[in-house]
């Protein structure tokens, strides 16, 4: 059996997913970007009038990021310390690594949870990052 979360802080979900799910000690977040709850905002990034992306910050973009993962965690009883396993999708491997894994050291600095990075084409909406989790939880 397990619990659907759905947060209230977090950016709502682009399709029919909840943000997370409980089976027994264990918490299974879904892919969570930078977007901004409630509008079509992604922090760090500049739209063309086409819709495609002219330019972005992929720092604004994992702080961002992370403060969502937060939301959820936080939201379904865990915490960011309780992490403890990221796969982290980057759109731009060899652009964005440095600045993302400098951003991941200074939000990391107790809790170290595996991590996982991969470069992939493109994600569902115009974003460069999103964190896919797994957190323990009481």
């Amino acid at each position: 059996m397990s619990d659907r979360i759905e947060s209230q802080r977090a950016p709502e979900p682009v399709g029919a997913y909840p943000h997370a799910r409980r089976v027994g000690k264990l918490l299974f977040l879904s892919g969570i970007g930078p977007r901004v709850r409630g509008s079509r905002e992604i922090p760090g990034v500049k739209l063309r009038a086409d819709g495609s992306v002219e330019s972005y910050d992929i720092e604004a973009q994992c702080q961002s990021v992370f403060a969502n993962v937060r939301a959820v965690l936080e939201e379904a009883g865990s915490s960011w310390d309780r992490l403890v396993d990221v796969t982290v999708f980057l759109t731009d491997l060899r652009r964005d690594f440095a600045a993302y894994n400098r951003l991941w050291a200074e939000h990391f600095k107790e809790a170290q949870p595996c991590r996982t990075t991969v470069e992939v084409t493109a994600l569902p909406t115009p974003i460069a990052i999103e964190l896919k989790c797994i957190a323990t939880v009481e």
